[in-house]
């Protein structure tokens, strides 16, 4: 079946869930790419349909990504069409309506010498996505989003983390939650600050240990900070007085995974 007109109901549907309300209303998201796809088949995602461009398809580095889903639930769709419903400049041709999974502390399973980063607030999805793609780079045992201001199902999520969000185990929870689980696991915490005392090298991450950020704009919260096993900073040489919180995390994580060898 070939879908060609813009007023097609599933259309519409598929640029519908580019809203965070949507997706929660639906409980159903959409991925964009052949890769990302990939990666999310291969993490246990279920698929409710999958809409394909040929024209573009035709060009994509994974082409056998179709072979294990049902042909029943993939759609032909004309250029303009998925220009439509695309969010991306660039694309392979590929969207999928998919089925999230619970994100929940239960459901995290740690190595026997966890490294988890943890974020609080988070308010920007390229920032979020960013840190999945350093937390699977660094094989990070989980990432914690607390009290989250964006949604990560947000499509700018999975396009900025390259499927990261499919491949890193991710909890969504309430700051007190999450601390609740770090002493109940004995994970020692280090919290990131401008004013910290202690430089982010000078701590020892070899044990089970987490990093928390906060937002780019106010930092972490006094809960965060008063709790922390320690206060960490990273030098600043220049007139700024801070880095993006996603190359922050890179930074704190990298160090760690260093001293882990």
């Amino acid at each position: 079946m070939l879908i060609s007109s813009l007023q097609n109901p599933s259309v519409k549907n598929l640029v519908k869930l580019n809203k965070a309300r949507e997706r929660k209303a639906q409980n159903l998201f959409v991925i964009e790419g052949a890769r990302e796809l990939s990666l999310a088949l291969a993490g246990g995602y279920s698929l409710k349909e999958v809409y394909v461009c040929r024209e573009l398809f035709e060009n994509t580095d994974y082409p056998d990504v179709l072979d294990s889903i049902d042909d029943d639930i993939i759609f032909d769709i004309t250029p303009q069409v998925f220009k439509k419903v695309s969010y991306r400049t660039s694309s392979d041709g590929l969207i999928a309506l998919t089925q999230p999974k619970p994100h929940t502390l239960a459901g995290i399973s740690l190595s026997d010498n966890p490294f988890v980063i943890i974020l609080e607030s988070v308010e920007k999805p390229g920032n979020l996505g960013a840190i999945l793609r350093t937390a699977d780079a660094a094989a990070v045992d989980a990432v914690i989003v607390c009290d989250p201001q964006t949604d990560i199902y947000n499509p700018n999520v999975i396009r900025s983390s390259v499927g990261g969000l499919f491949t890193v185990q991710t909890a969504v929870c309430t700051s007190q939650e999450a601390m609740e689980w770090l002493h109940a696991h004995s994970i020692a915490f280090y919290a990131a600050e401008l004013e910290a005392a202690e430089w982010y090298q000078d701590v020892d991450y070899r044990g089970a240990s987490a990093v928390v950020m906060g937002t780019e704009a106010d930092g972490l919260t006094d809960s965060w900070l008063n709790n922390a096993t320690m206060r960490i900073k990273i030098p600043m040489r220049g007139k700024l007085d801070s880095l993006n919180v996603s190359v922050s995390t890179a930074v704190l994580t990298f160090e760690a995974m260093r001293q882990r060898g």
